[in-house]
């Protein structure tokens, strides 16, 4: 009887992981769907798209749309190249900065842990405004026309301050007090144990952090005017923006607006824009929920 049960819960099991498994399979294919949308159509000529809408797999096959984004090479690459810089840098310090500051504030010993997290919490509360901000930047800090200016104004969130203090939470006193008592620093002890003991939460700042780098273009109009510091986004932006005024102008002229490849375009635009920074999750994913759970329930 037993072996009878023992069989039947194997079978049920057997069943449970393939419809399982099937649905979440499903679910991937739908949510790769938009993906394929957007590469296919980048590869497809603006007549068919005028005509026929997106389509899934690439009908009158054309690189127009990339000879296009791609016209000037050098302007891309130098964008790629300031965007992957200041992505890179951003995170590094933006991780830096945020778990060391979360750390400090959860720490009991601190006596004034309470008046800078109330401080710290204030500041989503009311702020100065764009104009009192922005004159900081540029009067004050001289971030004008700066590789700086792309990095400062986002390196501390207090949301990201707030999601380390709880997670920091779970890490043991104990580990903190036994290393001071072998004689090390709170630099060392943050550096040596308390980061290697935090890689969840660690991951989930830094893939926030890489996105937000990655994605501005705000910063970049409002600081920079040198043509040799612009991001990939501000650029990809400008290139829109002609797209569009070229589409005016044509409507206005006896040009037919069909042989510009604007659509197309636009989701060409948006696989130069978003492919290299996809690859970066599958190296966090492990770490991002966890991450993220423990630091909101704690928080």
């Amino acid at each position: 009887m037993q072996k009878r049960n023992h069989g039947k819960i194997g079978a049920d099991t057997f069943c449970f992981k393939i419809v399982g498994y099937s649905i979440l399979c499903l679910f991937a294919l739908l949510c790769l769907l938009p993906f394929f949308l957007i590469i296919a159509s980048s590869f497809t000529s603006e007549n068919y798209i005028i005509r026929n809408g997106y389509v899934l797999w690439p009908k009158e096959f054309t690189v127009s749309a990339y000879q296009l984004v791609f016209q000037n090479p050098v302007r891309i690459l130098r964008a790629y190249a300031v965007t992957v810089f200041v992505t890179v840098v951003g995170t590094a310090l933006s991780v830096f900065i945020n778990t060391m500051t979360g750390y400090v504030l959860q720490r009991k010993d601190f006596k004034w842990r309470n008046i800078f997290s109330f401080y710290f919490f204030f500041t989503t509360l009311f702020s100065g405004g764009l104009v009192p901000w922005y004159i900081l930047c540029v009067k004050t800090l001289h971030l004008k026309n700066t590789i700086w200016a792309l990095i400062v104004p986002t390196l501390v969130s207090v949301w990201y301050i707030i999601l380390v203090k709880g997670f920091m939470r779970s890490v043991p006193e104990e580990i903190t007090e036994s290393a001071k008592i072998d004689g090390a620093g709170d630099f060392q002890i943050f550096i040596k144990l308390i980061l290697p003991l935090s890689k969840p939460v660690v991951a989930t700042i830094a893939l926030f952090s890489a996105l937000t780098y990655w994605n501005d273009w705000y910063l970049c109009m409002l600081f920079i005017d040198k043509k040799e510091l612009m991001d990939l986004q501000y650029l990809l932006y400008q290139l829109m923006g002609s797209i569009k005024a070229l589409r005016e102008i044509a409507s206005q002229t006896t040009v037919s607006v069909s042989s510009m490849p604007i659509e197309s375009t636009k989701m060409a635009l948006t696989v130069v824009a978003t492919g290299p920074i996809i690859l970066v999750y599958p190296f966090v994913q492990k770490y991002f929920v966890r991450g993220l759970t423990l630091g909101a329930v704690k928080g």
